[in-house]
């Protein structure tokens, strides 16, 4: 592993200058009368926000607040078998000495960059509560980080990348957080590099199957005689609505990335439309600022290695069954959860304890969707406080460090 260098992001006048010619040349289709966005996302937001990316949308103003709020570092990390890739990351400090290391592993259609508004939260110090130092990378082939050449890139692998940068960083130790992709890869990182590195682990986006007969009947059987309550109803409303009408985006990134990567590298109006669909779907009525939602895909189209790079994930697990054979799986470390109601699979917090050794949940949270980090900060952080903080159940985890000056 190389030594690190520091990154700020600057992108150059001909790319801007290429965008501004595209946007000019875009071409709408038209649309039903009264579609709303059953069809998809609605002509007048398209409108809105191509005509304020052409006209009114600053991404100098962005780029220098990001790099202002953020310290940013590059650093060669080995892969087994893939070679030597160059990987992106943010690595914020805080000035508590035994502050807990935290590496915060975002999905799809996230970046970095989603951490954003979190990690103020989490480097504060304050005898109220832990502090973190929190690295947020950019998974190979997203945001800054150099893309894997070779198939067969997978969940492992990811998990790797990210376990390797926090030994580079000097934290052997640490603790884990994520959602989406995030929380398959920090499974990986808590099964493959469990208690000798990885001391606990905490995702947005817990699995939650029905408990088996077979191995926990006790379970299976108060799963059956427990009825569902309101909040535990609500939620399966909004997993049969994800299931029923927002899957088709993992089809065709799970058969064919190449075939719609050529659209969303070529056409930025098209890039636009197939992620502002799921920042806004996907989030729970967060409003979303014109200025948010084309920071967020100018990341993406600005990326090392352009849009495509980031949806092969999902090719490579779904063909190996890379999520299916890891979620059975179950860590021994400590694991916590956050269950917010707007998030695509709402299960039963019951579902949740056949698949890791639970120390924390939380389903009461009344507001967040898929991006709580971005959406509800200030919930996710306190979930983490209360989680790695004095009374918590996974206080001083990390030995050393637990987070309080």
């Amino acid at each position: 592993m190389s030594s690190e260098k520091p990154f700020h992001i600057s992108i150059s006048d001909k790319k801007l200058d290429l965008l501004r010619h595209k946007l000019e040349l875009c071409v709408f289709p038209d649309e039903l009368e009264d579609a709303g966005s059953d069809y998809g996302v609605p002509l007048s937001d398209m409108r809105r926000l191509v005509d304020y990316w052409k006209t009114g949308f600053d991404w100098r103003a962005q780029e220098a607040a990001i790099n202002a709020e953020l310290s940013q570092f590059t650093r060669d990390i080995e892969v087994d078998g893939f070679g030597t890739l160059n990987i992106h990351y943010g690595h914020q400090k805080s000035k508590a000495v035994d502050a807990i290391p935290l590496i915060f592993v975002h999905g799809w259609p996230g970046t970095f960059l989603e951490a954003r508004k979190l990690i103020p939260l989490l480097t504060d110090t304050s005898p109220a509560h832990p502090s973190f130092h929190v690295v947020a990378l950019s998974l190979p082939g997203n945001g800054f980080s150099q893309a894997p050449s070779k198939r067969g890139f997978g969940i492992a692998q990811y998990a790797e990348v990210a376990h390797k940068l926090m030994l580079a960083l000097g934290y052997t130790k640490y603790v884990t957080q994520g959602g989406d992709w995030g929380s398959f890869i920090t499974r990986a990182m808590a099964l493959n590099y469990g208690d000798k590195h990885v001391k606990a682990w905490h995702t947005n986006m817990p699995v939650g199957f029905a408990p088996p007969i077979t191995r926990r009947p006790i379970a299976y059987l108060r799963h059956l005689l427990t009825p569902y309550t309101a909040v535990e109803k609500a939620g399966a409303q909004r997993t049969e609505w994800f299931e029923k009408q927002q899957r088709g985006f993992w089809l065709q990134q799970s058969t064919r990335p190449q075939t719609i990567g050529y659209s969303l590298t070529d056409s930025p109006v098209g890039l636009l439309a197939w992620i502002y669909e799921k920042l806004v779907a996907w989030s729970d009525e967060y409003p979303w600022t014109d200025d948010e939602v084309l920071t967020w895909i100018s990341i993406f189209l600005f990326s090392r290695a352009g849009p495509t790079g980031s949806i092969r994930i999902y090719y490579e697990t779904y063909q190996s069954s890379g999520v299916f054979a890891l979620v059975p799986q179950r860590p021994s470390i400590p694991m916590g959860i956050s269950v917010f109601p707007g998030d695509l699979a709402v299960k039963p917090i019951s579902w949740y304890t056949t698949n890791g050794n639970l120390v924390f949940s939380n389903n009461s949270h009344t507001k967040g969707g898929h991006f709580p980090a971005h959406e509800v900060p200030d919930a996710l952080a306190k979930d983490l406080r209360n989680m790695f903080g004095k009374g918590g159940p996974a206080f001083a985890v990390v030995p050393g460090r637990n987070g309080h000056q």
